[in-house]
């Protein structure tokens, strides 16, 4: 006999043997429960019923049919690496969206989690029979109903009605919450700005309002006492793992029984290998000078836009800043630093439109001036340094004329009080040296 023949043979005799053990155990459960059932005859009307009624009840609950051969853990820990996965995706999402706004993320955030839970109920359960948490810990689902020697996968209408409740009425359920909430809080929001005298009984919710709020709370509560329940059932026989696989009949199980303990480490090799190129890519980018780079490019850009329109006989456009419509008093690199999103004439005038016509603030306004050489450009002192520090000695392009600086002197200028006609207005501006000189001759 081979080596292969005799592991063979091994397996069968083991597998007798343990159908042995199991036709051996359900006889003798058998036999210790008509014994239990023959005990209760002799019971009263009412009470044999109820006794025989729970004596049946829990041997259905403590059967061997529902601790086969699925582990606890395995269950737990794959609904709990479904929501971890739902909660990166989230994270990423809001990332990827705060470009177009950071509100987009807030007010939109019920929507977001709703088109997540619909991918990936797509991608798992409806194509697979298995969420990504269970296949990383080799599960799958499986129709309850169904009792042969071998798992039966889950119907449509079983997947179908799972996706309703599970994506679908988490999404609708916090929407009427939050829409109660809305009813309820603009009530208290009237009450308190309204005038102690006002008739604040006319302004109370209504009593359908206060009828839905009070019978959400009861079915919140009924809910979360019954998949309490249902958890104290699962911890005891490991069918059900949460009350809407109980209600629909599912069950999570090993598709073999051979590997029901092999876990897939797939998930942990891609984090550890993602973690290291991050940290390598952490490492070696300060090396490289990202910013020395953009800013060769961006310098190389315009030298051949320059080029192009000489060669295509075009006139020269005067060269300015992507700020040179600030007014001369407003420092071009606070003013970026306060506004990152409106940089055009456009959304400047429209801001100023909303504020009454008045463009720029204090907090905008140049202090300690300096000059920038050699376009004369001033800014304040501490953002000039600044950015020149950052250009690293291969200069800085001006926010208001375009050129290059790479260096900076203080401005020896003064400061022009200008009255408007009827002296109702102020205009502030600057008026270097060789200026005032000039008005001194004459």
């Amino acid at each position: 006999m081979t080596s292969v023949d005799f592991a063979a043979a091994e397996r069968r005799v083991a597998e007798r043997r343990k159908a042995r053990a199991s036709a051996l155990q359900s006889r003798d459960q058998a036999h210790r429960s008509e014994q239990a059932l023959r005990a209760t005859d002799h019971l009263p009307f009412p009470l044999n019923t109820w006794s025989r009624r729970s004596i049946e009840a829990w041997d259905n609950i403590k059967g061997r049919a529902g601790t086969r051969p699925a582990f606890r853990v395995g269950q737990v820990d794959a609904e709990l690496l479904d929501e971890e996965l739902l909660e990166l995706l989230k994270g990423q999402t809001g990332e990827a969206l705060k470009y177009f706004g950071s509100h987009l993320r807030d007010e939109w955030s019920s929507e977001i989690l709703l088109g997540l839970r619909i991918v990936m109920y797509k991608l798992s359960i409806w194509d697979h029979n298995a969420s990504y948490g269970a296949s990383l810990q080799n599960l799958c689902y499986s129709d309850a109903r169904h009792l042969g020697p071998r798992p039966k996968p889950p119907t449509q209408w079983q997947k179908a009605w799972y996706g309703i409740f599970s994506v679908g009425g988490r999404y609708a359920w916090e929407k009427w919450n939050v829409w109660l909430v809305d009813q309820e809080g603009r009530y208290d929001a009237v009450r308190g700005v309204s005038h102690p005298t006002d008739d604040t009984n006319s302004l109370q919710p209504t009593t359908r309002v206060r009828i839905l709020s009070r019978m959400s709370s009861l079915a919140s509560t009924a809910h979360s006492v019954a998949a309490f329940a249902s958890f104290l059932l699962f911890l005891l026989n490991g069918r059900y793992r949460t009350l809407l696989d109980r209600i629909l009949r599912l069950r999570l199980i090993p598709p073999s029984n051979h590997l029901s303990r092999q876990v897939s480490f797939e998930y942990l090799n891609r984090q550890l290998v993602w973690h290291a190129f991050t940290e390598f890519l952490l490492f070696v980018l300060p090396l490289v000078g990202i910013s020395r780079w953009r800013r060769w490019i961006s310098r190389a850009w315009q030298k051949t836009t320059a080029m192009v329109r000489q060669s295509r006989g075009e006139e020269a456009v005067e060269q300015e800043g992507e700020l040179a419509f600030l007014l001369e008093r407003t420092c071009a690199i606070c003013y970026q630093e306060q506004n990152p999103t409106s940089t055009s004439e456009n959304e400047l005038l429209a801001v100023s439109g909303l504020s009454s016509g008045v463009v720029g603030s204090a907090q905008t306004d140049i202090t300690n001036p300096y000059e920038m050489m050699p376009c004369g450009c001033i800014y304040c002192f501490v953002c000039a340094i600044s950015r020149l520090e950052a250009a690293d000695g291969e200069g800085w392009t001006c926010l208001k004329c375009g050129e290059l600086v790479k260096e900076c002197k203080p401005w020896v200028g003064d400061v022009e009080d200008k009255s408007g006609p009827g002296g109702t207005r102020k205009m502030v501006s600057f008026s270097n040296e060789g200026e005032r000189n000039a008005h001194g001759r004459e």
